[in-house]
This record gives C-alpha cells, structure tokens and sequence, in this order.
C-alpha cells in the first residue's frame, strides 16, 4: 500500500499531502474494522523502553507537530507507534509559520 500512496502523496503540495493523511487517518481511526485492520497492519511486537518514570511499548514514535489539534489520535496509535506526542496547550491557537515551509525550501534546493 505504501509504495502505492507515496508516489502520488510525494507530487503533491506538502501540506495537502499532509491534510489528507491526517483526514483518512481520522477517519479509518473512528471505524472499527478499519481501526482493527490498521493495527493488525501495523503490528509491532512489545520492546518496553523506559524514559522519564514512564513505559513506552516500543522506541518509536510520534514526535509533536503531525497532529496538533488531536484529531487523528485512534488512527495513529493503530500504527503501532511506542508514544505518540498530540498537540499542545496554548491559551489561543498559534498561527503557523509563513510559507514557504523548510520543507518545501530544502525541496527547491535539491531541485537545482
């Protein structure tokens, strides 16, 4: 499935892509049967780490930034992710930074 989506996800604009992972994300998470067919897909067996007082289930996960309104939490922890990072707490919503992105920077400058 990845080898599929990522080419097309990959010709479009990064924060698009990013949108609509997050979307189908959301919504695969609140179904059952998706939600159940996107952990038995993303298996992943139990490698305890502990960091901070606290027990992940495995070293890989989420770091902040992909989710940051928490809309696609069930999606994501049927991933498999050890700990995933989801938003944060800010009196008021922060605008974003300007565009272009680093991302879409460092993308220019390899296309030269």
């Amino acid at each position: 499935m990845y080898s599929i989506l990522r080419p097309i996800l990959f010709r479009l604009d990064p924060e698009r892509s990013h949108r609509i992972t997050l979307r189908a994300l959301r919504i695969a998470g609140n179904f059952v049967l998706s939600n159940w067919f996107l952990t038995q897909l993303y298996k992943t067996e139990s490698r305890p780490v502990q960091a901070f007082g606290l027990t992940f289930r495995n070293p890989i996960g989420l770091a902040a930034g992909y989710d940051k309104d928490g809309l696609a939490i069930r999606g994501l922890a049927a991933l498999g992710f050890g700990h995933i990072e989801i938003g944060t707490v800010t009196p008021e919503p922060q605008p974003g930074n300007p565009r272009p992105h680093g991302v879409s920077i460092a993308r220019c400058q390899l296309r030269r």
